[in-house]
C-alpha cells in the first residue's frame, strides 16, 4: 500500500475582501501518495493557482486542514516544508539567467543548507537524471533552449531530494514532443523514486498521462492502470 503523503481535507478559501460566500475553492477534498503522478487541471479562474499556494504553504488562510505525512501545515515550519519537502517546477522556469546550469542547481542546495556532499558533483549527477549531460553544465541559461531549461528547473527541484514536486504547467511553453519527454522524466520520478507528483495543467496529453486526474470542477476521476 502507498503511503498518503499530503491531505486537504474540506479545504475552502476566499480573498480578504471577498464577499463571505464568495469562494475560490470550496470543500476540496484530495488525498495525494508517494510512488503517483497527479494532475489538477480547470478552466482559468477556477483556483488552481490558489491551490498551488496552499498546497506549497503560500498561502495560510484557509479553512479546513492540510496535512504534510500526518502534520497540519499551520503547526509546522512553513519555511522548512518549502525547502526540505517540497519541490516546485513552473511555467516559466524561474531560473537565474546570470547563472549557468550547474549553478542553478547548486544555489537551491546552498538556500536549503545541504551539507557534506560534493555539490558540483551532486548536481552533475542531477542533470544526468534529467537527460542533460555534463557539456550543459558551464552554459549559461539562457544559452539553453525551453526543454533544456525545464529539465535544469526539474533537477534544481530535485536538488534536496523532496518527497513531492509540484509542476505548474510545466509543459506549458513545450512542444508535444518535448511535452512526452518532460513526462517521462516526472513518470519516472514518481514510479521508480517513490515520488508524488503534483501537476497543475491544460493539456490534455499530461492528464492522460498521469495516475490520477483532479477536476477543480468535478469528482476525483481515477485511471485504472
Amino acid at each position: 500500500m502507498k503511503k498518503e503523503i499530503l491531505k486537504l481535507q474540506d479545504v475552502s478559501y476566499r480573498y480578504d475582501d471577498a464577499d463571505i460566500n464568495d469562494y475560490v475553492l470550496k470543500n476540496i477534498n484530495y488525498s495525494f501518495e508517494l510512488g503517483k503522478i497527479y494532475a489538477i487541471k480547470g478552466k482559468s479562474g477556477s483556483g488552481k493557482t490558489t491551490l498551488l499556494s496552499l498546497i506549497s504553504g503560500l498561502e495560510t488562510k484557509y479553512e479546513g486542514t492540510i496535512t504534510y505525512d500526518d502534520k497540519d501545515l499551520k503547526k509546522i515550519d512553513l519555511d522548512k516544508y518549502r525547502n526540505t519537502y517540497i519541490g516546485i517546477v513552473f511555467q516559466s522556469y524561474n531560473l537565474l539567467p546570470h547563472l549557468t546550469a550547474i549553478e542553478n542547481i547548486i544555489l537551491s542546495m546552498e538556500i536549503s543548507n545541504i551539507k557534506g556532499i560534493d555539490k558540483h558533483k551532486k548536481a552533475l549527477e542531477l542533470m544526468k537524471s534529467v537527460g542533460l549531460n555534463e557539456s550543459f553544465a558551464n552554459r549559461r541559461v539562457l544559452k539553453l533552449s525551453g526543454g533544456e531549461q525545464q529539465r535544469i528547473a526539474i533537477a534544481r527541484s530535485l536538488s534536496y531530494n523532496p518527497n513531492i514536486i509540484i509542476a505548474d504547467e510545466p509543459t506549458g511553453n513545450l512542444d508535444k514532443e518535448t511535452e512526452d519527454e518532460i513526462l517521462k522524466i516526472f513518470k519516472d520520478l514518481a514510479h521508480q523514486e517513490n515520488k508524488c507528483i503534483i501537476i497543475v495543467t491544460h493539456s490534455k496529453n499530461v492528464c492522460d498521462n498521469v495516475d490520477v486526474v483532479y477536476d477543480l470542477k468535478k469528482t476525483i476521476d481515477t485511471k485504472k492502470k
